[in-house]
């Protein structure tokens, strides 16, 4: 009984494995003979491949691989190694019956009999398709972004391991620091910083601040291959796995050293206008306060002259009288200056010949300045004239010379030089394109800080002791070089001296109206007259009239330029018209200009402590410089009403 049973149970767990393998869906299970036919096909192969059981048994397994694969006998190859090896699996391209392809993994295995004669082959293939494209995808999606980091060139862009290694490199990186993959993969990373960063232990600072917060941001000096530094803006991200795990470090580097320098320069230029701004400013206050100044200086010196005049023979009191006129004219002299920084000062401006003028001076300044500094000249042999007042130039040279010398208290050197310069549109900051003659004047002192060089040409602003000076040298001399449409430059180090160049045009550029000459001995008094005097200052106005008045001559007044007029509408016996320029309402040079139109031979003279005057209009009238005494009063009316006046 139990031996007619056997070979019913064998059928059944046959069966039941048959059932099993046939089941399948996602896999093609399928069995081959020796020489590679179809001998049994489950569900799974006909799903993926097409083909039903009827249609593909006893068919050779080689055509499900791609012409290519059966051009070199990989189906014949397979079969054989599995025989061999005991196994044969691979990937690759499969045909299903309506020609499309699939990506399938396959295994066969050997099937022998229990006396190890081959019977034939076992084989499971595996529709990897979507599996495949999907790699295919994340390949490519890796390769683009690959590419793309690759082909940035204006970012270094690399990764970190966690102990700081260089893992990858593109070639912005390259570009940027001059290594190549092979020299830097490997490396660590601090090589790039500097040795002052290396030795605070910046390069670990920033990565753990990187791996803590989850960022590290900065700015800095970073080190090429060649050892030159540029300036970085740097960003480092951690880099985690999927369980939080630190993998390596995101870095990524820009050289914005142009924009360093670009920020540097309008930082510079910001500077140099607010500076500018503030120069114009204090300019424009000291150049009013330098106006009333005169007005008064005026009063006291015509005053003490007039005074001085009828003093009886008393020595004491003449000494007193003479003492307040040194003093009144000191002053005027400081009020000059403030016009001169204020560039309100009245200039004689033509061609000058700066070494000839040099060395005119040259005693001057050796007595001014001592015997124990040695002062050297540099001209070339042929330097094209200044445009210049000469007699403020000299004052200039005095004034920077001086500075010089109070520079070198323990003695030192001075060189005097002068150079022809063709100045383009962006050489020099606010200095107009053009020729121009550099005069310099350079020491082996103390030198300046940053901040003493900033305002060193600001008015009352001075380095030296109490008494010792007003504060007002370089200031004049800045104020006559911007007058001239030139320019004052101060460079300096500390303790290692200053250099200031006096920048002016060439001859040729322009030139400035004529003004009051010396006084001529040949000029006699005048037969008395009847003056108008027009000022808006009653001081002024009473001082001025005085003056005429002690010359002889018969005196109108009038505060204003519209008051004068009607004043010349109902009189004609005036001879002549002295003027302020700066009233309200009218200017001197408003008023001329009227009276021009209505008296055109009425002479007229223009009293300012101004320059800057209009051109027009002014031809053949005397200017009169303010403060003026009462012979500077009689030389202007002499050259105002004399026929050969120029």
């Amino acid at each position: 009984m139990a031996t007619e049973q056997a070979p019913e149970a064998g059928a059944t767990r046959e069966d039941r494995y048959r059932l099993l393998v046939d089941s399948i869906l996602d896999y093609a299970i399928y069995m081959l003979d020796p020489q590679g036919r179809v001998a049994s096909w489950n569900r799974g192969a006909q799903r993926f491949k097409g083909y039903t059981a009827e249609e593909i048994i006893g068919q050779h397994f080689s055509r499900f691989y791609t012409e290519e694969d059966r051009a070199t006998d990989l189906p014949g190859r397979a079969l054989k190694i599995a025989e061999t090896e005991g196994r044969f699996e691979q990937e690759g391209w499969r045909v299903r019956k309506d020609g499309s392809l699939m990506w399938a993994h396959v295994l066969i295995d050997p099937i022998r009999s229990e006396d190890g004669t081959l019977v034939g082959y076992a084989k499971v293939t595996r529709d990897m398709s979507e599996r495949k494209a999907a790699q295919d995808a994340l390949n490519q999606s890796e390769q683009r972004f690959r590419l793309l980091v690759q082909g940035v060139q204006d970012y270094a862009i690399y990764m970190l391991d966690p102990g700081g290694r260089v893992a990858s490199w593109n070639r912005g990186a390259q570009r940027f620091k001059g290594y190549t993959d092979e020299e830097i993969i490997g490396q660590h990373f601090s090589r790039f910083y500097t040795e002052e960063d290396q030795a605070t232990g910046l390069p670990a600072h920033a990565l753990q601040v990187a791996a803590r917060e989850g960022r590290f941001e900065a700015e800095g000096w970073r080190v090429r291959k060649d050892g030159a530094r540029f300036w970085a803006s740097v960003v480092i991200d951690p880099i985690r796995g999927e369980h939080g795990e630190l993998v390596g470090f995101a870095k990524i580097t820009r050289d914005i050293t142009e924009r360093l320098a670009a920020q540097k320069a309008l930082d510079d230029t910001r500077a140099r206008f607010i500076q500018s701004q503030k120069l114009e400013a204090i300019g424009q206050l000291t150049g009013g306060v330098a106006h009333d100044f005169n007005n008064l200086l005026a009063v006291v010196l015509g005053n003490l002259h007039l005074a001085r005049k009828r003093l009886p023979p008393d020595g004491k009191l003449l000494q007193l009288i003479e003492n307040s006129i040194q003093a009144a004219e000191r002053g005027a002299t400081l009020t000059k200056r403030m016009l001169a920084f204020a560039r309100r000062q009245d200039l004689v401006a033509g061609p000058v010949d700066v070494p000839g003028l040099v060395r005119g001076m040259a005693e001057l300044l050796q007595r001014s300045i001592g015997s124990n500094i040695p002062v050297s000249t540099q001209f070339p042999l042929h330097l094209p004239p200044a445009h210049a007042d000469a007699n403020q130039l000299e004052l200039a040279l005095l004034n920077l010379t001086v500075n010089a010398r109070d520079a070198m208290p323990d003695g030192g050197s001075i060189t005097i030089a002068a150079r022809a310069v063709l100045v383009g549109a962006d050489d020099i900051a606010a200095l107009a394109p053009g020729r121009y003659v550099c005069l310099s004047v350079s020491d082996t002192g103390e030198g300046m800080d940053e901040e003493t060089l900033t305002r060193a040409a600001e008015p009352f602003f001075t380095t030296k002791g109490v008494g010792k000076g007003t504060g007002l040298g370089l200031s004049m001399v800045h104020g006559f070089a911007e007058q001239l449409g030139g320019r004052l430059i101060l460079t300096s180090t500390k303790g290692q001296g200053t250099v200031a160049e006096l920048w002016l045009p060439e001859a040729g550029a322009g030139g400035l109206r004529d003004v009051v000459p010396e006084a001529d001995p040949s000029l006699k008094p005048l037969q008395p007259l009847t003056m108008l005097v027009v000022d808006d200052d009653p001081l002024v106005l009473m001082n001025t009239s005085a003056m005429l008045e002690d010359l002889g001559h018969a005196v109108v007044e009038a505060a204003s330029g519209p008051q004068a007029l009607r004043v010349l509408a109902r009189s004609r016996s005036v001879d002549l018209v002295i003027t302020d320029q700066m009233m309200p309402g009218m200017t001197g040079a408003q008023l001329i200009e009227a009276i021009r139109a209505e008296h055109p031979a009425l002479p007229v003279i223009l009293a300012s402590g101004y320059s800057e005057l209009p051109e027009d209009g002014l031809a053949g009238h005397v200017r009169l410089s303010k403060p003026f005494g009462q012979a500077d009063l009689a030389r202007a009316l002499s050259m105002s009403l004399r026929p050969e006046r120029g």
